[in-house]
């Protein structure tokens, strides 16, 4: 095996909110143009009929509000444009004109085109081009967060893609379940009680061992204690709390993107800072969906799930079968292992998560979804002897020039 990954030990995934590839990361077409970002060809119709196309101008706060629609329906409006043909094809067309409807506004409607000049992102920009990227990871459903993330825990919504609770079925069980059975550690690592999901209100039913809180987080990295799987959820809401105010920052519209900025570098920081986990820990950062902002990349068809949404709860009214993806998303894989200005240009999405801890920590396991049964492995096992490309974690020795942010 090759030593990044004979020495890997820890797989830790910190799951951020509701933005687009091209929103966020598009700028860097322009720094490597294998980074299939923005281009001045891309484009798309107001409800004027006048072609918009993306600007470096978005902000911080204060310009998606209101909150860009990425329910059932609006998704498959940006997706095709509007068109409910049986043979329609996805054109990435609708994206201004979903957002119109929020608002009806149609100067407002046409900044869901402005993405981010790379600057403006110090921290997640710099660990694209330091560590590995990827070209094509998508959301798990054209559809909002709940299911999304569910994908990222058992490799299924259930037929679910709405925001309304879910109920998990046998024979599916959550990835934390099949690392505990099979001698494992994991641990779930929500905000505060304040702040965290209802996928989190499920798997904790019963398995309370399974969590903890950002701030013991921090701690288990600062003391070696982390576990052999993290996923790491950020703060959804502004609260007030004993200590005083802690301020969103899953960066979620239209909470401040820089909240979100200063808490991807402090995870990557506490694993980098810790000489003894920082060679045995892989930090992939990610975005549940793309919160209905503008992306240009078609997403593909993919496996069929066991499950599937029926005309009457998808509002499209047409049966959705989870063979195809929802919007791209940022995703990054950091390792010291890892070269930088590494591309990837395989496809990805969140059942790939639970595909890949099992793989590299259990093994093969048949009771799991179609869906993550298919997904392809952003951590390889069996790379060093099948397909060296498919090792992101290539190098033979470990580097010593990764980025440190000042936190």
């Amino acid at each position: 095996m090759p030593p990044g990954l004979d020495q890997l030990k820890h797989i830790v995934v910190l799951m951020m909110e509701n933005r687009s590839f091209d929103h966020m990361l598009g700028s860097l077409s322009a720094v490597d143009p294998r980074i299939d970002g923005i281009t001045t060809q891309l484009s798309n119709p107001d409800t004027t009929g006048a072609q918009i196309k993306p600007q470096p101008l978005a902000n911080f706060q204060g310009q998606l509000n209101p909150d860009p629609d990425h329910h059932f329906p609006a998704v498959d409006l940006q997706i095709f444009g509007g068109d409910t043909s049986a043979g329609r094809a996805a054109n990435m067309q609708g994206f201004v004109k979903s957002y119109f409807n929020q608002r009806r506004d149609v100067k407002h409607s046409q900044m869901i085109m402005y993405y981010f000049p790379q600057e403006k992102l110090p921290v997640l920009t710099k660990l694209a081009l330091e560590f590995a990227v990827f070209n094509r990871w998508f959301a798990s459903i054209p559809g909002p967060t709940i299911c999304n993330r569910a994908f990222a825990h058992y490799g299924t919504s259930f037929g679910r893609v709405d925001m309304n609770p879910f109920d998990v079925m046998e024979p599916f069980k959550s990835i934390y379940s099949r690392l505990l059975k099979a001698n494992h550690t994991a641990k779930i690592y929500y905000y505060d009680t304040t702040s965290s999901t209802m996928e989190v209100v499920n798997l904790l039913q019963n398995q309370p061992q399974l969590f903890g809180t950002y701030k013991q987080f921090k701690s288990d990295c600062d003391k070696g204690l982390l576990p052999e799987y993290s996923f790491i959820e950020p703060n959804y809401n502004d609260h007030d709390t004993d200590s005083g105010e802690e301020v969103a920052n899953d960066q979620h519209p239209d909470h401040d993107v820089q909240a979100g900025e200063f808490l991807i570098a402090e995870v990557y920081m506490h694993i980098r800072r810790n000489k003894k986990l920082w060679p045995n820990t892989a930090l992939l950062v990610l975005y549940d969906e793309h919160g209905g902002i503008y992306d240009h990349v078609t997403p593909p068809a993919c496996t069929a799930d066991k499950f599937s949404a029926p005309a009457n709860s998808t509002g499209t009214g047409m049966e959705f079968k989870f063979d195809r993806l929802g919007v791209r998303v940022p995703a990054i894989l950091i390792s010291a292992w890892i070269p930088p200005n590494t591309v990837v240009d395989r496809v990805f999405d969140h059942a790939s998560i639970p595909a890949t801890v099992n793989k590299f920590f259990i093994g093969d396991d048949p009771q799991r979804s179609p869906r993550e049964l298919n997904a392809d492995v952003f951590i390889e096992p069996n790379a060093g002897t099948l397909d060296a490309k498919r090792n992101l974690l290539s190098l033979a020795t470990m580097r010593d020039d990764c980025p440190v942010f000042d936190i």
